[in-house]
């Protein structure tokens, strides 16, 4: 399936679904833009490629202290070390998983791969489209969302 206008907004709305459903509280989503750079700011990010009817990438990064921040929104503790780096891990590989589920609603066939961790910048290369989506939590911090679109 070509990166149509509608599959980029179906695959937006999903992930801001998914996002809304997986973090309890205090999610504002920002104006989603182009995303034209090929390099990942962040101090920790999970990659979690997406195959299927759709082939692309979901990115999620922001700072270390800010997932530590989001697993004691979930979990009631904050995560460090080698804990914080799995849990990174898997809210991506939950937010990824929900997204699919959104989109299967709306007729697309997707399935996920495990989550790949990212310490620091990080190059990407090979997509198509590009669109990022600030994810600010309240009074925590601002994640970014990286959604990526393959022909």
């Amino acid at each position: 399936m070509t990166a149509t206008t509608t599959t980029i907004t179906h695959i937006l709305n999903s992930a801001i679904e998914s996002i809304k459903t997986v973090i309890p509280t205090g999610v504002e989503i920002q104006k989603p833009t182009l995303y034209n750079t090929h390099s990942i700011q962040s101090s920790l990010s999970v990659l979690i490629g997406m195959t299927g009817q759709i082939q692309g990438q979901l990115v999620i990064g922001g700072t270390s202290n800010l997932f530590a921040q989001i697993s004691e929104l979930m979990y009631g503790m904050t995560l460090e070390g080698d804990m914080l780096e799995s849990f990174t891990c898997e809210l991506g590989n939950m937010i990824a998983g929900h997204l699919v589920t959104y989109a299967s609603k709306r007729e697309m066939t997707m399935d996920i791969t495990p989550p790949t961790l990212l310490i620091g910048e990080a190059s990407m290369k090979g997509f198509q489209k590009a669109i990022l989506v600030p994810v600010t939590i309240a009074e925590k911090g601002t994640l970014h969302v990286i959604v990526t679109l393959h022909d």
